[in-house]
């Protein structure tokens, strides 16, 4: 097996990017262009609401990257695709990324934003029902967004709720736009997984963290088990014995994948093709930094072509010196967020008739 330093030659050939950000960049055009978007598959978007991974199956999710891809590569912002619709980002737990994101998506889609930063300015504050807040979005907005400390906040909102909503995080439950930018990244990195693959070419996942209780790692391998045919195994790296939960655990019985718990990364580390860090692991009640056998740096050791997911804010256990190397993918995952959300909103709200007219490969 070929495995490097990430200090060696090969590791630092960085490719081109017009943001001028560290890290591999993948062609977003290999991923739609022999490939036309079926619109008829997207439109199942419209007047929907967004809450968990369990909505999608892997031919919409594979649509909704090729979208994203499309306005990646594609200069859309003069059809103003979302002129005369107000999104509401509803933020009642702190984000930077994730509203970002969501707030620049929409507004370079020329719609315009009424946004919640933070839950103590609501009324929510005063003791007004969730119920009762959803039932005011639905004059003030045609669409919201909502992350929420409580696994059952989306639930309770949308009690009244008659908009659309997308579920930005809610407590411990799920973030599915998080998993569906993880997967775009996968996707544009090594576009084949579209499709069937053969055996040796099938790639092997390493995610570190506690899917049972963390809502990306959750929803990134709910989402992953939509790509059982090109995956040869799941390793999942945890302190805890049992981090998956009865449910997820079912889940991934059910998918028949080869599938491993280890308490130290070091131990798959040479074999993994992805791996999916975080910076924080939920340990019973309370959450406590990782320590050396979750981390990556300078003398880990991994495949040549090894890629590195993070949903970020990254903490110790993903050293810098990796952000200049080919196997940083997290940069461009954390970029690509913003053209997942972009083709949810143009899909959710229906504006497809928005986008430029000469665009050949959607039909």
């Amino acid at each position: 097996m070929v495995v490097e330093k990430l200090n060696s030659s090969s590791a630092n050939e960085i490719q081109e990017d017009p943001l001028n950000s560290q890290g591999l960049h993948p062609d977003p055009e290999k991923l739609y262009y022999h490939d036309k978007i079926k619109l008829e598959i997207l439109k199942k978007l419209v007047g929907q609401s967004i809450i968990s991974v369990n909505q999608f199956d892997k031919e919409l999710v594979l649509e909704i990257c090729k979208f994203a891809a499309l306005l990646e590569a594609t200069e859309i912002a003069e059809s103003h695709p979302l002129d005369g619709k107000i999104a509401i980002t509803a933020f009642f737990e702190a984000s930077t990324r994730t509203r970002l994101s969501f707030e620049s998506a929409v507004l370079r889609l020329d719609g315009k934003i009424i946004s919640i930063a933070d839950g103590k300015s609501t009324g929510q504050a005063k003791g007004e029902s969730l119920s009762d807040i959803g039932e005011m979005f639905n004059a003030y907005g045609d669409l919201v967004i909502v992350r929420h400390t409580k696994t059952n906040a989306i639930e309770e909102i949308m009690q009244n709720l008659r908009i659309p909503l997308i579920n930005a995080g809610n407590g411990s439950g799920e973030h599915p736009t998080q998993a569906l930018a993880d997967w775009f990244a996968i996707l544009k990195w090594k576009p084949e997984l579209k499709g069937e693959v053969k055996d040796e070419d099938k790639i092997h996942l390493g995610i570190l963290g506690t899917p049972g209780s963390m809502r990306a790692v959750k929803s990134f391998l709910k989402m992953s088990l939509l790509f059982k045919d090109v995956i040869k195994k799941v390793s999942i790296i945890s302190e805890l014995a049992d981090p998956l939960g009865e449910e997820l655990a079912q889940d991934i019985a059910d998918s028949e994948l080869d599938f491993v718990i280890t308490n130290d990364i070091n131990e798959v580390l040479s074999d993994l093709d992805v791996i999916y860090m975080n910076s924080i692991a939920f340990l019973g009640d309370s959450y406590k930094a990782l320590d050396s056998r979750f981390k990556l740096n300078a003398e880990s050791e991994l495949k040549k072509d090894a890629v590195v997911l993070h949903p970020l804010a990254r903490l110790e256990e993903l050293s810098p010196v990796l952000d200049n190397t080919n196997h940083n993918l997290y940069f461009t995952q954390a970029h690509g967020a913003v053209f997942i959300r972009q083709a949810l909103f143009i899909s959710m709200l229906n504006r497809f008739n928005r986008l430029p007219e000469n665009i050949p490969v959607i039909h």
